[in-house]
C-alpha cells in the first residue's frame, strides 16, 4: 500500500528525483574513494616519507570532499523539495477527497481521524518520502560499493561479511516486525486524543456548567496515557535497535583488526589496506544503519498509507450526475416522492415513503417529536445525502441529476446548528455570493432581525467573526445563517430548525419579514415550536419516520392526534385555537 501510494504521487517529480539520485551516486562513489586514497597514502607516503606524494594525494583527497559536499547539499536540497512536494499533493487530494464526502461518509470516519489522516499520517509517509531521498537512495549503493571495495582490498577478510552483514539484518528485522502494530497502535490514540479534545474544546461551556472539569481531566489524561504507553512500547524496542547494531559493529571491529593483524604479521596485507578496509566496514555498517533508521519508519509510514488509501478509496455516495442538468425555470417546486432512507447497515428506516409537495409562494412546514426523520428529510433536498428509496423533484428534476452549482444555487439552507467561519461579518455573509454588495448584506441583515446587533458592533460588516461564530450569541449566529442564506436569493429556502435560540416576538418579526422577503420563492420550515409553524400553508406531520398528517394548522387540530397533542404540549386549547 506505501509503495503504490508513492509510486502514485512521486511519479510526476521524475526529473527531480533522478538528479538526486545522480548527485547521491556521485556523494557515495567519493565517499568510496577517500578510504582508498588515504590507504595510498598510508603505504607510498607515510611509510616511504615520501612529502610530495602526500600533497598531491591529499589535494586529490580535498578536492573529491568538496564535490561530495556540493552534491551532497545538492541531493538534500532537491530531495526535500520533492517529498514536501509530494506532502502537499496528498494533503490536497486527501482534503478533496474528504469534501467530496456525504453526511454518510464523514460520519463513518469520524472529524477527529479525518483531521489526524489528513495531517499526521500525511506526515509520516512525507518523513518517509524525505528520508528515502537523502538516506535510503546513497545506502544500497553505499553497502554494495563498501563490499565490492572492502573486496579489493583483501578477499579472505572479506569473508567476516558473510557472518557480519546476516547478523546485523536479523536483529533489525526481529526489532521491525515487533514494532508494526505498535505503531497501528499508536495512530488509532492519536485519533482518540484528537476526538476527546475536540469535544473537550467544543462542549467547554457544558462542562464547566455541571462541574465536570475532574472528569474530564480524567478522561483526557487516560486517553493521553494510553498512547504513552504504545509510544513507550516502541520507544523501548527502538532504544534497543541501535545498542544491538552498535555491538555488531564493535565485535566486528574487534575481529577484522584480529584477523587483518595476523594478515599483517605474516606478509598478506599491508597496513593501509587494513585502515581502508575498516573504514569500508564502517561505511558498511553505516549504510545498514542507515536503511535501520529507514527500517523504523516504514512501518509507521505503512500504517499510515493504509488509513490515508482508506479515505482515498472510500466512495461517497452522493455520486455527481455523469451528465448533469445545467439549468431550470427556476420556478422552486419542489416535490419529494416516496422516499426511504436508510442509514448502512440499520435495520430500519429513518423515512418511510414521503411525499411531500412544496410550491413557489407557499411556506411549507414540518412538524414531529425528536428523532422522526425531520433533518433527515430536509437534508436529503441540497442532498447532504441521498435517498435509498424514492425521488426528489426540483422542478421536475431528480436533484441526482442536477450539476451541484446549479443546485447550491437554487437551494439555500439555514442548517440545525448554525457554522460560522472565521473572518467578518461580510465574508460570512458574502460566503455564497461574493459579489453581493454592501446594499444587499444590510437588506439581508435586516430582514433577519440581525441589523441592529451588527450596528452596534464597532466595525459593523467588518466586525471580526470567531471560528465557529463563538464570539455572537446562539440568537445571533442563527440570525447571521439567515441573512446569509437571504444573501443568495435561491429559489427554495430550507430552514431547519433555524429559529429555536429566539425569542417569541424576534421570531414572530422574523417569519413577518421572511414572508415579504421570500414571497415568490418555495419555503421549507422544521421546527419543533408550533408557533414557528402554525400559519405555514401547509403541515406535514411526521411520526417515528412516516408522514401521518397533512393539512393547515386548524384541519390538523381537529382530524390529527399526533399534530394534536404536539400542540397542546406547547400551548393551551385557546391559544391552540
Amino acid at each position: 500500500m506505501l509503495v503504490r501510494l508513492l509510486r502514485a504521487y512521486l511519479r510526476p517529480y521524475s526529473k527531480p528525483i533522478a538528479l538526486v539520485v545522480l548527485l547521491q551516486l556521485i556523494q557515495t562513489l567519493a565517499t568510496l574513494y577517500l578510504p582508498t586514497l588515504n590507504a595510498d597514502i598510508i603505504d607510498n607516503g607515510v611509510v616511504k616519507g615520501d612529502t610530495g606524494y602526500i600533497l598531491e594525494i591529499g589535494g586529490w583527497m580535498l578536492a573529491v570532499t568538496v564535490g561530495q559536499v556540493v552534491c551532497a547539499i545538492g541531493a538534500v536540497y532537491y530531495g526535500a523539495r520533492t517529498a514536501m512536494a509530494v506532502g502537499r499533493d496528498l494533503r490536497a487530494t486527501v482534503f478533496d477527497r474528504v469534501q467530496s464526502f456525504s453526511a454518510r461518509e464523514l460520519g463513518h470516519f469520524g472529524a477527529p481521524s479525518l483531521i489526524t489522516r489528513t495531517t499526521n499520517d500525511v506526515q509520516q509517509v512525507q518523513m518517509l518520502a524525505l528520508m528515502s531521498f537523502t538516506l535510503m537512495v546513497s545506502a544500497p549503493i553505499m553497502c554494495v560499493g563498501g563490499i565490492a571495495m572492502a573486496l579489493q582490498q583483501d578477499v579472505p577478510l572479506s569473508a567476516l561479511l558473510l557472518i557480519i552483514v546476516p547478523v546485523l539484518g536479523a536483529v533489525v528485522s526481529v526489532i521491525i516486525v515487533r514494532m508494526r502494530p505498535l505503531f497501528r497502535g499508536m495512530q488509532k490514540r492519536i485519533d482518540t486524543v484528537n476526538r476527546v479534545l475536540r469535544e473537550q474544546i467544543t462542549g467547554i461551556r457544558v462542562i464547566r456548567a455541571f462541574v465536570r472539569d475532574t472528569h474530564e481531566r480524567k478522561r483526557f489524561a487516560g486517553a493521553n496515557t494510553d498512547l504513552m504507553d504504545v509510544s513507550l512500547r516502541a520507544g523501548r524496542l527502538m532504544s534497543l535497535m541501535f545498542p544491538s547494531m552498535m555491538l555488531v559493529v564493535n565485535l566486528s571491529s574487534v575481529a577484522v583488526l584480529w584477523f587483518g593483524g595476523h594478515r599483517i604479521d605474516g606478509g598478506h596485507m599491508e597496513i593501509g589496506a587494513l585502515t581502508a578496509f575498516l573504514s569500508y566496514l564502517m561505511q558498511i555498517m553505516s549504510a545498514v544503519m542507515m536503511a535501520t533508521f529507514m527500517f523504523m519508519m516504514v512501518p509507521r509510514a505503512e500504517v499510515c498509507a493504509e488509513r490515508i488509501q482508506e479515505v482515498l478509496t472510500t466512495d461517497s455516495s452522493v455520486v455527481p450526475p455523469a451528465e448533469p442538468v445545467t439549468e431550470l425555470r427556476r420556478s422552486g417546486h419542489l416535490e419529494l416522492r416516496g422516499v426511504e432512507f436508510r442509514f448502512p447497515g440499520a435495520e430500519e428506516p429513518v423515512l418511510k415513503d414521503v411525499s411531500l409537495t412544496a410550491r413557489p409562494g407557499e411556506t411549507t412546514a414540518v412538524i414531529g417529536s425528536t428523532g422522526s426523520g425531520k433533518s433527515t428529510l430536509l437534508g436529503l433536498i441540497p442532498r447532504l445525502f441521498d435517498a435509498t428509496g424514492g425521488s426528489v423533484l426540483l422542478d421536475g428534476v431528480d436533484v441526482r441529476d442536477l450539476d451541484p452549482a446549479l443546485m447550491a444555487e437554487s437551494v439555500g439552507l439555514v442548517p440545525q446548528k448554525p457554522y460560522l467561519f472565521s473572518g467578518t461579518v461580510a465574508s460570512n455573509l458574502r460566503y455564497g455570493r461574493p459579489d453581493a454588495s454592501d446594499e444587499e448584506l444590510w437588506q439581508a441583515l435586516e430582514t433577519a432581525q440581525a441589523r441592529e446587533f451588527v450596528e452596534r458592533m464597532e466595525l459593523g460588516l467588518d466586525a471580526p467573526i470567531a471560528q465557529g461564530g463563538s464570539n455572537v450569541s446562539g440568537g445571533q449566529r442563527q440570525r447571521l445563517a439567515i441573512a446569509r442564506a437571504l444573501v443568495r436569493r435561491p429559489g427554495v429556502y430550507l430552514f431547519d430548525d433555524s429559529f429555536s435560540a429566539l425569542d417569541y416576538a424576534t421570531d414572530a418579526r422574523l417569519r413577518s419579514a421572511l414572508a415579504r422577503e421570500t414571497g415568490d420563492a418555495t419555503v421549507v420550515i422544521v421546527a419543533q415550536r408550533v408557533s414557528t409553524i402554525r400559519d405555514a400553508d401547509r403541515i406535514l406531520v411526521l411520526d417515528e419516520g412516516r408522514v401521518v398528517g397533512s393539512g393547515t394548522h386548524t384541519e390538523l387540530m381537529t382530524s390529527n392526534d399526533t399534530y394534536r397533542e404536539i400542540v397542546l404540549s406547547q400551548l393551551t386549547e385557546e391559544e391552540a385555537a
